[in-house]
């Protein structure tokens, strides 16, 4: 629910929009009745904001023609870090839902100095990037908001939590950290219902409420961005990989993230654990590592890289 200083600024903004916008319109945005709408446009007159109302039946309100806020004072570096951090934010996904970044990025456009706006406008026609853009799965941003806090103040949370087949269940949580991955953002929180550690999807997370408890410690070193890593790399995907990988656990380590592999250092070599849905894409990883290496498991793996090894020695 918004604040209403929430709902003055999401006026304001609705003011800068628009020549005219109508009181029915405001009110239904806002979510609350004509005689709240003109409580805050006094407001807002009452911080020299000059709105003035007009009558009839095409008639509102509007920003006094010619008035803009004040400019936002940021020097050249300063404001390319600011818009080149919600840009990236958004194309690796840690955007949130209702494009959040875009509306944050018009926001600053509106209030540049008009040379500085032109020269950013400029950078963002211009500015191309070899990373593709991720697709993003949208969360609350007051979600995300309420789990940081009840994290950095140790309380517990309440909250309704949608499993990928859609069953709707209670859960109390101790939230340790919140972790974004492939454009989906992620909370590692110690689930006193199940009574073990968990990890849970924040856009499958329904009712979020922050309680009075005391959340339980995640103990000492705990690291939530390797927790929600080893717990992807454990999705019970349909074939179970075990390979020995004749290389040590440092060389191979940067070639295959914490998400997608569990590493373990065995002898002079590294074991390595994956699920997968594809035992080809899997023979082409394994292909890529550049090293040597004795597949466990499953026996079928043997049979896709050795149709691949002679693929490769067909095609040189």
């Amino acid at each position: 629910m918004l604040t209403t200083t929430a709902r003055l600024l999401e006026l304001l903004e609705m003011l800068q929009e628009r020549p005219v916008t109508a009181g029915g319109e405001i009110a239904g945005r806002l979510a609350v009745d004509r005689r709240t709408v003109r409580r805050y446009i006094t407001a807002l007159q009452a911080l020299g904001i000059p709105v003035e109302g007009e009558r009839g039946a095409g008639g509102g309100y509007r920003l006094r023609p010619g008035y803009r806020l004040p400019p936002l004072m940021l020097t050249d570096d300063e404001a390319v870090a600011a818009v080149l951090g919600l840009s990236v934010a958004r194309r690796v996904g840690l955007d949130i839902a209702a494009d959040g970044a875009d509306r944050a990025l018009a926001k600053i456009h509106r209030v540049l100095p008009t040379m500085l706006r032109h020269r950013i406008e400029a950078l963002q026609a211009t500015l191309g990037f070899t990373v593709p853009a991720m697709p993003v799965v949208p969360v609350a941003g007051q979600a995300v908001l309420e789990l940081a806090a009840a994290i950095r103040l140790r309380q517990r949370v309440r909250a309704s939590y949608e499993s990928f087949t859609g069953e709707l269940t209670g859960r109390e949580l101790s939230p340790h950290g919140l972790v974004v991955h492939a454009g989906r953002w992620y909370l590692a929180a110690y689930d006193h219902g199940r009574g073990d550690l968990r990890t849970f999807r924040v856009d499958r997370m329904r009712h979020i409420t922050v309680t009075t408890g005391t959340a339980a410690e995640p103990g000492d070193g705990f690291d939530a961005v390797a927790y929600v890593s080893r717990s992807l790399a454990r999705v019970p995907w349909t074939w179970r990989v075990e390979v020995l990988l004749h290389a040590p656990l440092d060389e191979v380590a940067p070639g295959l993230p914490a998400a997608l592999a569990e590493l373990a250092a065995d002898g002079d070599g590294t074991l390595l654990r994956m699920r997968v849905d594809s035992l080809d894409w899997m023979a082409g990883i394994l292909a890529g590592l550049g090293c040597d290496f004795t597949v466990r498991e499953p026996g079928e793996l043997r049979a896709r890289v050795q149709a691949l090894a002679a693929r490769l020695a067909r095609s040189t």
